[in-house]
């Protein structure tokens, strides 16, 4: 795993503590020996601590222990959190409803102030797809985010910066997870930084930093994900959300074929009719549209009868599941 060194630190605490006031609780995920978790406690946010390292536990324990409740430490992978698994969940796995019952804190409604922060540098083995589960349980209101729009502050590699950020036009950056994250999030750069900034606690102490031909690598990204408060209206509500995630995939399953034939199989000479609709050339292909086009055209699509076969939906679910 990578660990902020102490300068760095200073400056993750600076962009974290936003505004004057009250502050959320903040989840520190994966804290390891506790450098930022000290900055974060210097600077007066209540900080819970999830580490899934029992080497790392003694320390962050004593430093709880010397503090008047303003830090608590959970053994738990923050990576594990809410598995797809049935009976008892054995630790470090863990579930949101007791993560939450742990600190104390209760669910708000989706347009309320963010109840909570998360801090984490994505573990780079798993990145896209953590992305795609957070993903997931963002637009079904499921895991964290049953308790309100919950902020993410991530490191996350410059290319699935690039990515999350893409528009039309940037070629293969631009993709189903852009569309997405755009849609669903407000997304802001808080800092940029080269590898060699972190330290890492692996055995070789050298840092594997992935490769990329296409897109720029050369740096982590703190990125801000914060839900957008009006993510649940024109149509779009938690129990349809995961046909709205089937249709952006499917469309850029082929991001260069004509959304016009993707409609057309999903609706027999519908296709052309919806475009016209709302304005869209016929010759459009499915990375010309911006994510606010994908949000008018599944409003389109909902207030037609083109979802109303059985076998579309089974597909969506299907898909949804193999992506879990």
């Amino acid at each position: 795993r990578f660990i902020a060194c102490p300068r760095l630190a200073l400056a993750v605490q600076r962009c974290l503590r936003a505004g004057h006031g009250p502050q959320p609780v903040m989840i520190d995920c994966g804290p390891g020996p506790g450098v930022l978790t000290r900055t974060l406690l210097n600077a007066g946010i209540r900080v819970v601590a999830v580490e899934n390292n029992l080497a790392f536990l003694p320390n962050l324990q004593s430093l709880e222990n010397s503090l008047d409740g303003q830090l608590k430490v959970i053994y738990g992978d923050f990576l594990r959190l809410d598995p797809l698994v049935t009976g008892r969940m054995k630790p470090p796995a863990m579930c949101s409803d007791k993560l939450f019952e742990t600190m104390g804190v209760a669910a708000v409604p989706w347009r309320a102030d963010v109840p909570v922060k998360v801090f984490w540098i994505l573990p780079q083995r798993k990145e896209r797809s953590t992305l795609w589960r957070l993903l997931f349980a963002l637009y079904e209101c499921s895991s964290i985010y049953k308790y309100g729009r919950v902020e993410l502050n991530i490191f996350i590699s410059e290319k699935e910066y690039k990515v999350l950020t893409a528009k039309p036009g940037e070629g293969r950056a631009y993709q189903a997870l852009s569309v997405l994250w755009q849609v669903g999030c407000e997304i802001q750069l808080l800092l940029m930084k080269p590898w060699s900034s972190f330290i890492t606690n692996s055995k070789n102490g050298g840092l594997a930093i992935p490769k990329c031909v296409r897109l720029p690598n050369d740096h982590l990204c703190l990125v801000r994900l914060t839900p957008r408060k009006n993510l649940f209206t024109a149509g779009l509500k938690p129990t349809n959300s995961s046909t709205f995630i089937f249709i952006v995939k499917q469309c850029f399953a082929k991001p260069r074929s004509r959304l016009s034939d993707r409609l057309n199989s999903w609706s027999f000479g519908n296709g052309s009719k919806i475009l016209r609709a709302l304005g869209i050339p016929k010759s459009a292909e499915s990375c010309h549209l911006y994510p606010e086009d994908y949000r008018r055209l599944f409003k389109v699509l909902q207030n037609s009868n083109m979802f109303t076969d059985t076998w579309f939906h089974n597909e969506a679910m299907e898909n949804i599941r193999n992506m879990n």
